[in-house]
């Protein structure tokens, strides 16, 4: 799963985050809740998303993180969300970059009493890359746009901290996942899962 994420305050992510500060919809968020650019983020956080706009066009959004219901929903699994009531059309044409530095996860452990025990916070991105690309889906809820991340199996590498990893893509690919006309199941073998994982404090 991912439950936690972090943006630094790179050229980068301010081109991002500019991009992001032009959208309308950034009024409407703060009449109810502040938009936030850089640091952790959580879930219900309001935070820029990549995805089209409604000339088909690549632009950045303030989106909230979690679908609402009976519970949160921060995550959705690659291997179901095509068939979920709750995620299927967002899969076929609402699809989203969540732009991050890295992302951080917990190492997942088996205690003495065979209860699962949370250990060490890691931050993990993709090997040799500065910016982590994290695919999402997103909908609408009164007008205004929420998303969820994408998980899936993890990489060899960080397959000891936990089960699941979200879902990576390279950054030649943005482009391609937000386009509604792509088909995202041939995108998901692109997936990147070559990363390095280190401890956070």
């Amino acid at each position: 799963m991912c439950c936690r994420y972090y943006i630094e305050e790179t050229s980068e992510m301010q081109a991002i985050v500019g991009d992001m500060m032009r959208s309308s919809l950034v009024r409407k968020w703060n009449e109810l809740y502040p938009v936030k650019t850089y640091g952790e983020m959580s879930p219900t956080d309001i935070v820029p998303v990549i995805a089209s706009n409604r000339n088909r066009q690549r632009a950045v959004f303030p989106m909230k993180w979690g679908f609402t219901g009976k519970t949160l929903l921060m995550n959705a699994r690659i291997e179901t969300a095509a068939v979920k009531p709750t995620f299927k059309d967002a899969w076929k044409s609402h699809r989203c970059i969540v732009p991050a530095s890295y992302y951080f996860e917990w190492e997942h452990l088996i205690g003495n009493n065979g209860k699962m025990k949370t250990g060490d916070k890691y931050a993990i991105q993709p090997q040799g890359s500065n910016l982590t690309w994290l695919c999402g889906l997103y909908r609408f809820e009164n007008d205004l746009p929420f998303f969820v991340i994408l998980t899936r199996e993890p990489g060899e590498q960080i397959c000891f901290i936990h089960d699941r990893m979200p879902l990576i893509l390279p950054e030649h690919l943005v482009g391609e996942w937000i386009n509604p006309d792509a088909d995202p199941e041939e995108l998901v073998k692109e997936a990147v899962t070559d990363v390095i994982a280190e401890k956070a404090g």
